[in-house]
């Protein structure tokens, strides 16, 4: 963004979601690329960056073609951002080189979630583009959709181009290349589309006619003459598509704030249920070796100090053991911790458990499903109860006194005693908890309503309705407060909302439209949720949501999906159906098709197409080499005497968005890229022996900012050694300008500030401010001669008087140029900078709020 919109930042809350230079982000110059690419994903910044394939895409694309597309991010504008975009009549536009999304070549959208579709919707009307694919012409980008939601993108096809159905590494590549030869043959869009439509797994949806029969299913798909079919892009094997090599580092804290590194992709167990067991398939695992070598130079490169192995069943992984077990040989005295998000209860072994819990106990979560065996054997989960309650005691007698149990409640065949089961077998879980005596454990129990989803054996059976799901939820909510049990719950209304759209056609691109209009945003968050308009767009659409929620379909109903290829066929899905809801007494199970037998789902063609798995004799043999040679922390060496070093240095431009603990984040993830060894707490959860002075506000400047980090003496450090260590990492903004040791015994920093001087630039006028006009000699004046001078604060939503007499020294102004000012520590008498300037300009702070403020020095 230019420099007079980015000076309305301070306006809007957490503006760190739209600055660019984080570590490892790619910024290439327009006119040296071949083609742009905008790789969108419809949220928040932090949640967006939590998603593995927005860095695997943005990786592939950066480096692909002899670097000669430019792949930049965007992501959805909070409210506040969108409110403030079109009032300065400003363009959405990335967040690396600041283009326009209508000037874009390409304009790929990840569809992770169907609550995201009106954010859509708001990117392209933020963008300039017009949302319907039939509108737009050859001024405007090809928009692509991808990720699970592409399985059936019925409900949104009208507003894209093509749409690509399953893994991306190739396709994206291909598709990119298609773009750039049809530019430099002068193609038309129409003509480059349907050279697009050749590329394995494109799907473009103009391509195929839908019609209707009178009681609203559908007739039939027609394609048009010479449209290839479309079948689901599969890469065959993951290790050929490394992991991104320079990941980037959000200045942000996202959700999940962590290094992700996808060990398989896909999974043999069949739940009935789960849509990405079925579309993900063939099983590909990536060599433990290449996994363990990534880790170890990412880590060192990155500064995370956790590392996340992520696939659908972590503990399926087959050299999961002995990978974690090297990894932990190095990293435990790195203090950096490995997380297993997604284990399977029978995955997690006694020495499994005890290599995770080494530097720090990540937490568990077991997702029983559902409260009894029988529906579990429906489901083929596959997990009896007695192995359940082994697991949960596993987990405890290691330590762990906090669990997460993940339910689904209407699933097919569901009784009263199901969903009792839920309570039930969380109170057994709980009761084992106490079994060597003490405190029991606390269990946390999360229950969402089951949407059923595309290409899995369940899309042709009902939903439950809003009703039916808030009286289950009102009943399980009121027996887990008796049961002493924690309780978290998935809103009715989102998870009918995401049905209609799971299970939708073509038509609903109307509602979403007409939502959007109404003013939908951000569906997926439970404070922005606005039911009420969702009801009055699919009232004004004349549209029968419980034809797409509640209805059972029959198994010779045409889907609105039946024209896509995930790979598992049809008839896989009916005989799984059938057998789920088999009543001959015994519910047959389908086994794991790696362990037992191939269960002809389709996918495999057992030459190219079929699973990869590592087994015994390609293991890890050696532990994997660390960050510092596998420096102690604890034990011996924490016996040693530290070494205690203050760090003077500056945080200027947009760095200054960073909050507090946003910037202790970025400058940890430093010193562990500069390979300087931190000391650490002792305890359960140790924390970096890392202070800082007083915290700055968000928006402020500093030219004189201090901090004490405790080293062990690990090695041979001089002063300005850690200075250059610290600059070579350090994200442009931040520069280390001195280190000098200082004793152990000194005072906190914090206990030493005696006064910190401001330095406040009135040339850049804000808006609706006549700074001219601003006379400061009567208010010092007044100051001076007044023993007590009170301003109000706001402090946590209360107004608080504050004297601050004691406190406001030294102040110097130029008129209509600069204001200067010093605020002295006092016991129990503290204003913001802001605050104060408030007071001596004689204006209210929100009217100063885009002033650019300054601290200039620190006194002690």
């Amino acid at each position: 963004m230019d420099k007079d919109f980015k000076r309305l930042l301070p306006s809007i809350s957490k503006p760190v979601r739209y600055i660019d230079g984080e570590l490892n982000a790619v910024n290439k110059k327009s006119e040296d690329v071949s083609l742009t690419f905008g790789l969108a994903f419809p949220d928040t910044y932090e949640i967006a960056m939590s998603y593995q394939g927005i860095n695997v895409l943005y990786d592939v694309l950066n480096r692909c073609l002899g670097g000669m597309v430019a792949c930049e991010r965007v992501f959805s504008p909070w409210t506040d951002m969108e409110a403030l975009l079109r009032k300065e009549c400003e363009p959405l536009r990335t967040l690396e080189g600041g283009i326009a999304l209508k000037d874009l070549d390409i304009l790929g959208v990840s569809l992770q979630y169907e609550l995201s579709f009106t954010n859509i919707l708001a990117m392209l009307d933020l963008g300039g583009i017009p949302f319907r694919s039939v509108d737009r012409d050859a001024s405007h980008p090809i928009i692509i959709g991808g990720g699970p939601g592409a399985f059936n993108p019925e409900p949104i096809a009208d507003f894209f181009d093509i749409f690509l159905l399953g893994d991306g590494e190739e396709a994206v590549v291909d598709i990119c290349d298609v773009v750039i030869k049809a530019k430099a043959a002068n193609l038309t869009k129409e003509a480059t589309i349907r050279e697009l439509s050749k590329i394995e797994g494109v799907y473009v949806p103009a391509y195929f006619t839908v019609s209707y029969n009178a009681d609203g299913t559908i007739d039939e798909i027609v394609k048009k003459p010479d449209t290839p079919d479309v079948k689901r892009r599969v890469a065959v094997d993951i290790n050929k598509f490394p992991l991104p090599e320079s990941p980037i580092i959000p200045f942000m804290q996202v959700v999940h704030d962590r290094l992700g590194v996808e060990v398989a992709r896909g999974c043999t167990r069949g739940c009935r249920f789960c849509q990405a067991g079925m579309v993900y398939r063939p099983l590909r695992e990536r060599d433990p070796k290449l996994v363990a070598d990534y880790i170890r130079r990412t880590v060192a490169e990155t500064g995370y100090d956790e590392v996340s192995l992520l696939s659908l069943s972590t503990g399926d992984y087959s050299a999961i053991e002995p990978l974690m077990c090297s990894l932990m040989s190095t990293f435990e005295s790195e203090r950096v911790a490995v997380s297993l998000p997604s284990l399977r209860v029978g995955t997690l072994g006694e020495k499994l458990a005890g290599e995770i819990k080494k530097v720090r106990k990540t937490g568990f979560t077991i997702a029983p499903e559902a409260g009894t065996e029988r529906l579990r054997d429906v489901i083929n989960k596959g997990i009896t109860e007695e192995a359940l309650i082994d697991g949960a005691r596993e987990i405890f007698t290691l330590g762990w006194r906090a669990l997460k149990l993940y339910f689904m409640m209407g699933m097919p065949t569901e009784t009263k005693e199901d969903l009792d089961g839920i309570i039930r077998l969380s109170k057994r879980v709980r009761a084992v908890s106490r079994e060597k005596g003490g405190k029991p454990a606390t269990i946390n129990v999360s229950v969402a309503a089951f949407v059923p989803k595309p290409f899995t054996p369940f899309q042709w059976e009902p939903q439950l309705n809003i009703e039916d799901t808030k009286a289950n939820l009102n009943a399980l909510r009121g027996e887990s407060r008796r049961a002493n049990l924690g309780f978290k719950w998935h809103s009715a209304e989102m998870s009918y909302l995401e049905g209609v759209f799971a299970r939708g056609d073509r038509r609903l691109s109307a509602v979403v439209e007409r939502a959007y209009e109404l003013g939908c945003r951000f569906d997926a968050w439970s404070d922005e949720f606005r039911w009420r308009l969702w009801e009055e767009a699919f009232k004004s659409e004349g549209t029968d949501t419980d034809f797409y929620v509640t209805r059972r379909r029959s198994f010779d109903e045409t889907l609105p999906w039946d024209h896509l290829d995930c790979g598992v066929t049809k008839e896989f899905l009916i005989e799984e159906c059938r057998s789920a809801l088999s009543e001959t007494g015994t519910i047959p199970q389908t086994p794991d098709c790696r362990v037992d037998r191939c269960t002809d789902c389709g996918v495999c063609d057992h030459k190219v197409v079929k699973n990869v798995l590592f087994d015994d004799k390609n293991l890890l043999k050696e532990p994997v080499r660390g960050i510092g040679g596998g420096r102690r922390s604890g034990g011996v060496t924490q016996e040693l005497r530290p070494l205690r070093v203050r760090v003077r240095f500056s945080k200027v431009g947009d760095i200054k968005y960073l909050s507090h603990l946003e910037l202790m984040n970025t400058i940890m993830r430093a010193l562990r890229r500069a390979q300087l060894p931190v000391r650490y707490s002792e305890g359960f959860h140790p924390h970096p022996k890392l202070t800082f002075a007083t915290p700055l506000p968000v928006g402020l400047e500093s030219l004189d900012e201090y901090m004490d980090i405790e080293l062990l003496p690990l090695g041979q450090y001089t002063e300005s050694s850690i200075v250059e260590r610290l600059n070579n990492v350090f994200p442009f903004g931040i520069k280390a300008l001195e280190a000098r040791f200082i004793p152990l015994q000194l005072k906190s920093l914090s206990a030493m500030i005696k006064s910190q001087s401001y330095l406040t630039s009135l040339l850049d006028e804000p808006l609706g401010l006549d700074i001219e006009s601003i006379r400061v000699d009567g208010i010092l004046r007044d100051f001076s001669e007044k023993a007590s001078v009170e301003v109000e604060v706001q402090r946590k939503g209360k107004t608080k008087t504050v004297n601050i007499k004691p406190i406001l020294r030294d102040v110097t102004f130029e008129q209509g140029k600069s204001v200067g000012f010093t605020l002295l520590k006092a016991e129990g008498a503290s204003v913001r900078p802001l605050e104060a300037l408030s007071y001596i300009l004689g204006c209210c702070a929100e009217d100063l709020s885009l002033i650019p403020i300054q601290k200039i020095k620190t006194s002690f």
